[in-house]
């Protein structure tokens, strides 16, 4: 297992611990969206009934009655239990009045709601029902006075310090035991993955970006910190009728706000809380069917023998089958009818084809790539200036990387509008050229000879076709040779041509064949040598002779 590298200080260290902060809060709000979910499909429906609420507690819902909603009846009782409560130390007394024609609950002899037959259960009379909401707002009240007293203040706070310090331990604890257990089985993972996709161990390979996997394992993990984090928030905000309140108003809002209608497809209104979830699961499927294609590529198709291009282009056309005929079948059984979104698929082709005719291009040519084949993954190419080995190709762009360990990510059309050479095209086999120079006089057989040795002794060099050393010409210097070579592995061409070039070094010198240093001889014949001087030259040496001669006179005379 390869050594984990050492925690960074200072900034470093600083920055992480700000990240995994924002992270924190993030994930308190998808929890609330969890909290939530639960209860959308309910929600959404239009409400018929509405809580009585003490401090934060629903009591029992009351439904519409004559001319006033449910939501009406609910308020006007709700705000004067808050009033009575908070304005009131002594007992509160909780009474029926039944000299009417419905029975009235009073608080302090105040109105609260009447029982009407809206608000029955099947079996109940309207006398019980009044009883039993009686009971209830009784001890509510009771409980909500005996929560503002001086030793339950203190006892919550207690628990609550309690909770939050337990909480925390928690959390620390689990991040602890999680890195020492699961992110070591992560590694190892990832390093088997490696090992089956590329045949080296993950220490030999250069440093490798995060893999997917422990990315999506610190969201997890953060993820379980942050429910623990909102559970005790939520338990604590919960001892409080100060804050419970207010803790029940903001699920509320968020709940109402998540619920409510927003897009309108077809004949069916979907909500906030509906395109989440159907963005989630559509996330997921991506995952899984690269996780999947993965699967596939290591441990099926790496038995079947073929080559690492037809591999690639199964698992790939298989991913993105998976994608299509998996996100059919999602908005299917999400409800939504294919045939609504006839009006969008037509905004998005004008789309296509106002906005964004770059990315259709590249589509078109990834589709032509992956199909037609002219390149595939493991090929080693040269793109104008850039050589390297073909790692990957999607319906956008193609990764190159580069014998300097580099990823490049070109376009799709790059490799349909320019010249592209392909060391690999139905053959790996080609061939090497070696300029070689040897000095005049030398032995042309022997040379011959030995070129054709070294190549021998490189095991790289292919026997069939074989070795050939041919006569360029008579250079300036030297005679010209040029060895020619095949092998098969041309992304290492460069570092056969090196090795081969110090095997001929050192059969010349062990043979005696001279390379020689260039030299041009220079042949000077004697007699007059004949110079042409322009006359505005003699005329400037003449001013320069005379202004030297009157400087030195001057000289002179001031000397004597």
């Amino acid at each position: 297992m390869p050594k984990k590298s050492p925690q960074q200080p200072g900034a470093s260290r600083f920055w992480r611990k700000s990240r995994s902060g924002c992270i924190h809060w993030i994930i308190i709000i998808l929890m609330v969206l969890s909290c939530v979910f639960s209860t959308g499909s309910v929600s959404a429906q239009p409400q018929q009934t509405a809580p009585i609420i003490v401090d934060g507690n629903p009591i029992f819902e009351v439904s519409p009655s004559g001319q006033f909603t449910a939501s009406q009846r609910a308020d006007e009782a709700n705000r004067i239990l808050r009033e009575i409560i908070k304005d009131s130390k002594s007992p509160v007394r909780v009474e029926i009045d039944s000299n009417r024609d419905l029975p009235v609950i009073l608080v302090n002899n105040s109105h609260i709601l009447s029982v009407t037959s809206n608000d029955l259960p099947k079996g109940r009379s309207i006398t019980e029902q009044a009883k039993i909401w009686q009971q209830q707002l009784a001890q509510a009240i009771e409980q909500a006075q005996y929560e503002r007293t001086l030793s339950y203040l203190m006892t919550a706070t207690l628990i609550s310090l309690a909770v939050l310090l337990v909480a925390f331990f928690i959390t620390y604890q689990l991040e602890k035991l999680w890195h020492r257990w699961i992110d070591p089985l992560l590694e190892r993972a990832n390093s088997q993955v490696l090992l089956t996709e590329t045949g080296q161990p993950l220490t030999q390979l250069p440093t490798q970006p995060r893999p997917k996997i422990q990315v999506f394992s610190e969201v997890f993990l953060n993820l379980i910190k942050g429910l623990i984090g909102f559970i005790s928030i939520i338990y604590v905000t919960r001892l409080f009728p100060q804050t419970r309140q207010l803790s029940y108003d903001f699920v509320n809002l968020i709940v109402n706000s998540l619920v409510a209608d927003l897009v309108t497809l077809g004949d069916k209104q979907y909500s906030v809380l509906d395109l989440v979830f159907l963005i989630a699961v559509l996330i997921a499927l991506v995952f899984f069917a690269r996780t999947l294609g993965v699967v596939l590529r290591s441990r099926v198709l790496s038995f079947t023998g073929l080559s690492r291009a037809a591999q690639e282009t199964i698992a790939l056309m298989a991913n993105y089958t998976m994608v299509f005929i998996g996100a059919i079948i999602i908005l299917q059984l999400w409800g939504l009818d294919i045939s609504s979104l006839t009006v969008f698929a037509g905004v998005l082709g004008v789309g296509i084809g106002l906005g964004i005719q770059g990315i259709a291009k590249e589509f078109v040519s990834g589709l032509v790539l992956i199909f037609e084949r002219p390149i595939q993954v493991g090929d080693f190419v040269e793109v104008g200036e850039l050589m390297g080995t073909v790692e990957r190709i999607s319906v956008r762009s193609t990764e190159i990387k580069t014998l300097d360990q580099i990823s490049v990510i070109l376009p799709n059309s790059r490799f349909l509008e320019s010249e592209v050479i392909n060391w690999n095209h139905r053959t790996p086999v080609s061939r090497l050229k070696l300029a070689v120079g040897v000095a005049y006089g030398s032995d042309l057989s022997l040379v011959k000879n030995a070129l054709l040795d070294a190549a021998k002794q490189h095991k790289e060099v292919l026997t069939n076709p074989p070795p050939k050393v041919g006569f360029v010409g008579f250079g300036d210097s030297c005679l010209d040779f040029q060895l020619l070579i095949w092998i098969s592995k041309p992304n290492k061409q460069f570092q056969i041509k090196s090795d081969l070039y110090f095997i001929i070094d050192s059969i010349f010198r062990k043979r005696g064949i001279n390379i020689p240093f260039p030299q041009q001889d220079l042949n000077i014949e004697s007699g007059k040598l004949q110079v042409e001087i322009s006359p505005e030259l003699i005329n400037s040496l003449t001013e320069l002779s005379q202004s030297l001669a009157a400087w030195i006179k001057h000289q002179t005379n001031s000397q004597e």
